[in-house]
């Protein structure tokens, strides 16, 4: 009986123990890294020089003067929240080596948000280059790629108003999807499609500075072959059913002025059809829009005005389709729409003849869009504001 109670107590003793023990290990963070040690990339720039040189920029934010801590010297209140650095070197990892050289901080690559891509190594070739970032555990995979028509080094530089850095304004528009978005990730899988192309957004530099996105690069293969404008990117968009956020302008005809519709959903569906050695896509677009400005007299409550302004917009968003393709199809001979993956789904059988000369095959698709447009809401007034009850159509 003695024997069992001093091994209980020696049990109780040992658990004791292990848990004080514990309770001490779990005091202190023994691996932490202090923000003051290392540098956070926020952003990166690809650019290449004329020897064949990679040129890596990076933008790294000073943590004190965005809010990690307490300023020293006279830095305080306005300063510099980031810098701009860059190294030239063979690949882009031997870039990053001579870079760390530049700096007494680690370089930090886990919070990067952005890669910039210069419109000369775009058009040379991105693929050797992006495949470092699959390879690579530190910078994300999920960082939203753009390119740029000039250096990547001065969408780095750029001083947005609203933002801190031209990172965070980059990644701000990637996510509200006013273009294109797409991540490392995204530009890894198209460029591995069955059509082995890819699209990205490109994001330009003013005159004056200041940033914004202004259309789409076209790349064939991994080569820069094209920009298709701002306009004929929503085009893009719907083909591809990734359009969320677009407003589109009519003129009512009979009418002096315009209606403006914003879009509230929509939905695409792509249908390849063989037959008889034809190849045929059939695009198939739902929209749904709400009446967000009237400048006409015409009366949004009627229905018979609303079915014809209904078809105006099919005619709106199939024009824009239409230019699309043309510059697609004919001009670059590049499918970004998904087209191949289509038909190879339908028809494997016929695909494994074509798959090797693609880009041949793909200008000579018909392609017939059926779009359906519904106006939703006539917005907060049902009639036109200022205008006498007698002057207003369709009452």
């Amino acid at each position: 009986m003695m024997n069992t109670i001093s091994l209980t107590k020696a049990v109780k003793l040992m658990l004791t123990f292990s848990i004080c023990s514990s309770t001490l290990l779990l005091a202190g963070c023994w691996d932490r890294v202090e923000i003051n040690n290392i540098g956070i990339v926020l952003a990166a720039g690809l650019d290449k020089t004329a020897e064949d040189k990679i040129v890596l920029s990076v933008q790294i934010a000073i943590p004190e003067a965005m809010g990690g801590g307490q300023m020293g010297g006279g830095q305080g209140g306005g300063g510099k929240t980031m810098i701009v650095e860059k190294a030239t070197g063979t690949t882009i990892f031997d870039a990053m080596s001579l870079l760390q050289e530049k700096f007494s901080r680690r370089i930090f690559w886990g919070h990067n948000q952005v890669i910039i891509i210069g419109e000369k190594l775009a058009k040379e070739g991105i693929q050797k280059h992006i495949d470092f970032f699959a390879r690579s555990p530190d910078p994300p995979i999920r960082a939203y790629t753009f390119v740029t028509d000039g250096k990547a080094i001065d969408v780095l530089k750029d001083n947005p108003d609203l933002e801190k850095s031209s990172a965070e304004f980059a990644r701000d528009l990637a996510n509200l999807k006013v273009g294109m978005s797409v991540t490392v990730k995204d530009l890894l899988q198209m460029l591995s499609s069955e059509a082995g192309a890819a699209a990205l957004p490109l994001i330009e530099v003013g005159q004056k500075g200041g940033l914004s996105v202004n259309g789409t690069a076209v790349f064939k293969k991994d080569n820069m072959v094209g920009v298709i404008d701002d306009k004929v990117t929503r085009g893009l968009l719907w083909v591809r059913n990734e359009i969320e956020l677009s407003a589109v302008t009519v003129k009512p005809k009979g009418a002096k002025d315009h209606i403006s519709f914003n879009l509230l959903r929509s939905r695409t569906k792509l249908i390849p059809k063989i037959e008889n050695g034809n190849w045929k896509m059939t695009v198939k677009i739902v929209t749904e829009d709400d009446v967000v400005d009237n400048e006409t007299k015409l009366n949004l409550m009627n229905p018979r005005i609303v079915k014809k302004l209904e078809r105006q917009l099919e005619q709106e968003i199939e024009q824009r389709i239409r230019i699309m393709l043309e510059q697609l199809q004919n001009e670059m001979e590049t499918d970004i729409l998904g087209f191949a993956e289509a038909f190879h789904r339908q028809y494997p059988d016929q695909w494994s003849n074509v798959k090797d000369h693609w880009g041949e095959k793909f200008p000579e698709i018909e392609v017939e869009i059926k779009s359906k447009a519904y106006i939703r809401r006539p917005g907060m007034s049902t009639s036109p504001q200022g205008v006498p009850e007698k002057e207003v159509i369709g009452n």
